[in-house]
């Protein structure tokens, strides 16, 4: 029995894939920042550990307590991140450093504490849930299109560096999916961004409305469209580097490469509503 690691359990496509991977036969380690929501993956059956993704403590002390259970981890699944929304010129740094000390900070270290064990094996799989926004820029969304970007390039470059191994990077790339990234959005956005004082109050009505409506953007799909690619990533002989999920991915993959930039940043300003989509 295969033994995974996944971050974000708590709900959305983390515990999507925590449930799906456990069906699959796999021994999951599922873990989530709240003592609350770890507690609700041990009720459900899970080998549950609470990890803070910006706390290096926190992270330390989950990697020792998995370890204690499993000397052979075959993967780690990135799935636990949030989205900081907001016009970057209203961002301050506090806020674009706690968007990266979860998104990116503690993707990185945590890596760092599984590879030596995945290189004495010489097996593994490390699995990154990215984003359309890893490789295309959305308005009002600069802190996570920043900490994504930055995930790619990172990703970008150990693939290089472990290119003389058997360990596997794949970035997952996912549109619209089912979760509740939109509450934790505006629950970090009414955390960092003062309104009253913004130029752009009138596009911050839109996405909170947005951010506070039920209805599902076009494209969306469930989080087992995310589950499907993790599968093909853990099994394949050969993972794909990059998994592109949704149409509005495969879309600007495509666009990207054919478009001038600033034909591009026009598709990209309209496609995102001045805030509203």
């Amino acid at each position: 029995m295969k033994s995974i690691l996944i971050t974000g359990c708590s709900s959305g496509i983390g515990l999507c894939l925590a449930e799906g991977l456990r069906r699959d036969g796999y021994r999951v380690f599922a873990t989530a920042r709240k003592v609350e929501d770890v507690e609700k993956l041990k009720h459900e059956g899970f080998e549950a550990f609470q990890l803070d993704l910006s706390s290096s403590e926190s992270i330390k002390m989950a990697i020792k307590a998995v370890f204690q259970q499993t000397d052979n981890l075959y993967s780690l699944i990135h799935n636990g991140a949030y989205g900081q929304v907001g016009a970057l010129e209203d961002i301050s740094r506090q806020a674009l450093d706690e968007q990266f000390q979860t998104n990116v900070f503690g993707w990185h270290e945590l890596t760092n504490l599984v590879l030596p064990k995945m290189k004495l094996k010489n097996e593994g799989r490390i699995i990154y849930l990215s984003s359309v926004l890893g490789f295309v820029a959305m308005p009002f969304r600069g802190p996570y299109n920043a900490s994504k970007f930055a995930i790619e390039g990172l990703v970008n470059t150990l693939r290089l560096e472990l290119a003389h191994t058997n360990i596997q990077l794949s970035l997952i790339q996912p549109g619209p999916i089912e979760s509740k990234f939109r509450i934790n959005a505006y629950k970090a956005f009414t955390k960092h961004v003062d309104m009253s004082r913004s130029d752009y109050q009138q596009n911050y009505e839109k996405m909170i409305k947005r951010l506070k409506s039920d209805e599902l953007a076009d494209y969306t799909l469930p989080a087992e469209a995310v589950l499907k690619c993790v599968v093909h990533a853990l099994g394949a002989k050969h993972a794909k580097i990059h998994y592109q999920v949704t149409f509005p991915t495969k879309l600007f993959a495509v666009l990207i490469r054919l478009l001038p930039a600033r034909l591009m940043d026009k598709i990209l300003n309209k496609a995102g509503g001045g805030g509203g989509r």
